[in-house]
């Protein structure tokens, strides 16, 4: 919920409060923009109920804020019983729907892909929707060369070279994660230091592992920090001070 949270942050500025009833001027009549306009202001105050009652009837409107709002609701198990299969259809009714360049949409539409691939990598068991390793990396390269979304660079770049859902490239693999790093993707820069590391350009895979240990997200830092740690050990004396003294001119871009 928190990436749709921060995608409409914008509209919460400009909402009012208002009850979910006739009095308050919102009915299940209300236009789709008022209806998401409530059910956001209701989500906040922690009326997680109302909010999602509002966010249904917005969605059923074609109101899509509202469609993904529901999806990261199901998908997070926030204020109803956690389904991946139903926020996965809701997500594919975005993706489905498509977006004009310049929409203001286009941020849902980005993050539902992201969602679809990740659950095409993974599955959703008890579901219709089984692992499919080639669809969730097509997916990733439509997000990654389209729109330049680092995350989606940088799970494209791991499935190349893993060779997940077709044939592994490690020169391919090199240039997603080159691009993600360079966007300042800790996770990116990390994996695509070990590459060069095992390449034999040891110092400056090194120093890249370990300038990603002040770039990553909370829930990549520990298994980056394993990666530097085991490329320190092997490193040489020598090669640790270059890459110590790499690291500084290390700011993503270079």
């Amino acid at each position: 919920m928190r990436a749709f949270m921060a995608l409409v942050l914008c509209v919460s500025s400009a909402t009012t409060a208002f009850g979910f009833d006739i009095n308050a001027g919102v009915t299940k009549e209300s236009g789709p923009f008022d209806l998401f306009k409530f059910g956001f202001k209701a989500y906040k105050n922690g009326q997680k109920e109302e909010a999602v009652e509002a966010y249904r009837y917005a969605a059923e409107k074609g109101h899509t804020a509202s469609q993904f709002a529901l999806a990261e609701m199901y998908a997070d198990g926030d204020g109803v019983v956690k389904n991946d299969f139903e926020a996965f259809k809701i997500y594919s009714k975005i993706a489905n729907q498509g977006i004009e360049p310049g929409s203001n949409d286009t941020g849902f539409f980005i993050y539902s892909l992201m969602s679809l691939a990740n659950y095409f990598r993974q599955g959703i068991p008890g579901s219709p929707v089984g692992i499919d390793l080639a669809q969730a990396r097509q997916i990733y390269f439509q997000v990654a060369s389209t729109f330049g979304v680092p995350e989606a660079q940088f799970q494209l770049g791991q499935m190349l070279l893993a060779g997940e859902g077709g044939k592994a490239s490690v020169k391919q693999a090199k240039k997603w994660l080159n691009v993600a790093r360079k966007s300042g993707h800790g996770g990116a820069m990390a994996v695509f230091g070990n590459v060069i590391f095992q390449e034999g350009q040891t110092a400056q895979g090194l120093a890249f592992m370990t300038a990603a240990l002040d770039k990553c997200e909370p829930k990549d830092c520990s298994w980056v920090q394993e990666l530097q740690e085991q490329a320190f050990s092997l490193a040489s004396e020598d090669d640790r001070r270059v890459a110590v003294a790499l690291v500084p001119k290390i700011d993503g871009t270079d």
